[in-house]
């Protein structure tokens, strides 16, 4: 399935760019297609640099602050400069590598909420630069991310929200400027429990997955949070029973600080 955006006009009889994706769903560690096609004007024009990148709609605080930012987390130059005929049309094909980091989009076929993640296009004319509209793409996760989603859901937790966040995870193996919590309602079993977040920071070969949990706050005390990471082979998944691994996690936590 192709997906296409226009650029707007460069100027009056300018040029004018379209982007196709050949497929917009992918994975991290995967790569997405396309092809950039530049429509000559009614002039002659001087291009001087064609772009594609990865960007993210990212939450951001600052002191008392908190607001959205466009981050641009990977892009790749594609050919030199070059003079564009007019009228004629000129089509750069593109494949554009999905860092492992990248965050989730989709389960299941179901889009999260809060998560703004495509492709971008930018155009140089003769000093000018002319960046097209995001092109959405639907990132779903890799087999070993789905079989800690799956643990969460067979144990009866509910999908809450997603979110990207500027910042890093201590002691994993981040290297983008920013990750996603995936946040859970908890089921009835862990009563103590207000919701649990769930982080992913994966490379090549294992992932760091990195569990927040939020204690509900009781009448005479505040809410608390702790926090436990663990480390995931990409190939070598299957042999652990991750609801039960998590269950008895979140029970030896809860019952440690009497939360359940």
């Amino acid at each position: 399935m192709a997906f296409k955006r226009l650029l707007a006009s460069l100027g009056a009889g300018g040029a004018s760019v379209e982007t196709v994706l050949t497929e917009v769903n992918v994975v991290p560690g995967g790569v997405v297609q396309g092809e950039v096609r530049i429509q000559g004007g009614s002039v002659n024009q001087d291009i001087e640099g064609l772009s594609v990148g990865l960007q993210a709609r990212v939450e951001v605080e600052s002191g008392d602050e908190e607001y959205k930012q466009n981050i641009e987390f990977t892009k790749v130059r594609l050919g030199g400069a070059f003079q564009l005929q007019a009228g004629a049309v000129h089509a750069v094909p593109f494949g554009l590598e999905i860092p492992w980091e990248t965050p989730i989009t989709t389960i299941d076929g179901q889009a999260l909420r809060g998560m703004h993640i495509g492709v971008t296009t930018e155009l140089e004319i003769a000093r000018a630069i002319d960046s097209g509209d995001l092109d959405p793409i639907n990132v779903h996760p890799l087999p070993a991310q789905k079989a800690i989603l799956d643990a969460f859901i067979q144990l009866g937790f509910r999908f809450k929200n997603a979110d990207m966040e500027r910042g890093h995870i201590r002691n994993t193996r981040q290297q983008l400027p920013f990750y996603q919590e995936i946040e859970f309602f908890p089921p009835s079993q862990y009563r103590g429990l207000n919701q649990v977040e769930l982080s992913f920071v994966a490379d090549g070969h294992a992932m760091d997955v990195v569990l927040e949990m939020d204690k509900k706050p009781g009448l005479f005390s505040e809410g608390s949070d702790t926090f436990r990471s663990f480390q995931v082979g990409l190939h070598d998944y299957h042999g652990t029973d991750w609801a039960a691994y998590l269950n008895q996690w979140l029970s030896e936590v809860g019952s440690r600080r009497n939360w359940f």
